[in-house]
């Protein structure tokens, strides 16, 4: 089995720490394969589940891009298989958004199995566009507000409140 690399994205000297948070899901029924084992295609699920939690929690959710005009499409997605998750197992999954000083969100996950060994890990790149999809160059400042409070310290409080 290979072993994970340490990280994904490059950590930047001085940047904030990773926001961090976890969710559970227990694997269903219509998600398995005939071996009963999450089909390989349900782990970017999972990563969405973690992802869309993380981001509520911070103030950037879909309804918060919405609002403020903005979209924040996929445009990188990796994945790294290690065990699988098996028919009506309990699985954690964590989500940490890596600092970046671009308009684009880097997500870490990492899914564990019941017994707390790894059963996958990945990233996803989100990249701010408006609209249309017109990349934005300069930082939304929904994006700024949030990393400004990320700064300050004020997002990790509030998500070890939560």
């Amino acid at each position: 089995m290979r072993k994970r690399r340490q990280d994904y994205f490059k950590r930047e000297e001085g940047a904030p720490v990773p926001l961090r948070c976890t969710v559970e899901h227990r694997v269903l029924f219509g998600e398995v394969d005939a071996m009963a084992i999450l089909w390989h295609g349900h782990y970017t699920r999972l990563f969405e589940l973690a992802a869309t939690e993380l981001r509520r929690k911070i103030g950037l959710s879909y309804e918060d891009f919405f609002l403020a005009k903005l979209r924040a499409p996929i445009v990188q997605l990796h994945v790294d298989y290690k065990k699988p998750l098996v028919l009506d197992e309990l699985a954690r999954i964590q989500a940490e958004i890596i600092w970046s000083d671009a308009a684009r969100i880097n997500i870490e996950y990492t899914v564990f199995k019941e017994d707390g060994s790894v059963s996958a890990t990945g990233t996803t790149v989100q990249l701010f566009t408006d609209p249309e999809g017109v990349p934005c160059w300069i930082m939304p400042e929904l994006l700024a507000r949030t990393q400004q409070r990320w700064k300050e310290g004020l997002l990790i409080k509030e998500l070890a409140v939560s």
